[in-house]
């Protein structure tokens, strides 16, 4: 299969090209700055989302399309207008589109009336402008026509971390431990990610978390809600 991972450079970018090639598919790594980061066996892209730039190229001859891409601060309202760019020029190639977006517009685990975006559990003040853009990133999906795309929201937490290869799935609600949080590695957020673009599942909005039991290793994922 041949995949393209848009924001490549990224934290999350630099995990889903990592394991995208792991599993022997051609990869397109393309993003603003492709210098930045050399993987030996991706194909670089100079793509700009906000100028639209390298995006027919991006989706040309590609079977899927991976979304990983953030704003600087004081630029979040970006992020909306260039997902939809990016699900304009998959619309005409007729490529898939996954979005790797934010915990945003998940519903709180404690209060299923409130977006996560608006809960002060899992999301400080200083966060609130990355999580409401998120939210407004997942509009800009479900209003789109014409798109073939899912959303993936992460947890609460995202870091880096360890490729255990196991997660729990979800769909609308966070996902939480049962001591309160909600995490998971961008190691094994790139795992959910591939496993989603090689079977790809019948909800459009879905969210992963950690797995519960550290004991499974490396077995199959576990799919929760």
């Amino acid at each position: 299969m041949h995949l393209t991972v848009i924001g490549a450079t990224g934290m999350v970018g630099t995990r889903l090209v990592a394991e995208a090639l792991h599993r022997g598919h051609h990869v397109t790594a393309a993003s603003r700055h492709p210098t930045r980061y050399e993987c030996p066996g991706a194909r670089s892209l100079l793509v700009d989302t906000s100028s639209g730039e390298g995006l027919d190229a991006a989706v040309a001859e590609t079977d899927a399309l991976i979304l990983s891409v953030r704003t600087s601060p004081g630029q979040e309202d970006r992020l909306a207008p260039d997902t939809a760019r990016v699900l304009d020029a998959a619309a005409r190639a007729d490529v898939p589109v996954l979005v790797i977006g934010g915990a945003g517009p998940l519903r709180s685990p404690t209060d299923p009336s409130r977006r996560v975006a608006d809960d002060k559990t899992y999301v400080p003040n200083d966060w609130r402008p990355l999580a409401s853009a998120s939210a407004a990133q997942l509009d800009a999906c479900r209003a789109h026509t014409g798109a073939r795309w899912t959303y993936l929201s992460p947890p609460a937490i995202l870091q880096p971390g360890e490729r255990t290869g196991t997660y729990r799935r979800g769909t609308t609600t966070l996902l939480t431990a049962q001591d309160g949080t909600s995490r998971i590695s961008a190691e094994d957020l790139a795992v959910a990610a591939l496993d989603e673009i090689e079977h790809p599942g019948v909800n459009q909005h879905i969210t992963v978390a950690e797995s519960l039991d550290p004991g499974l290793g490396a077995s199959p994922h576990i799919v929760g809600e």
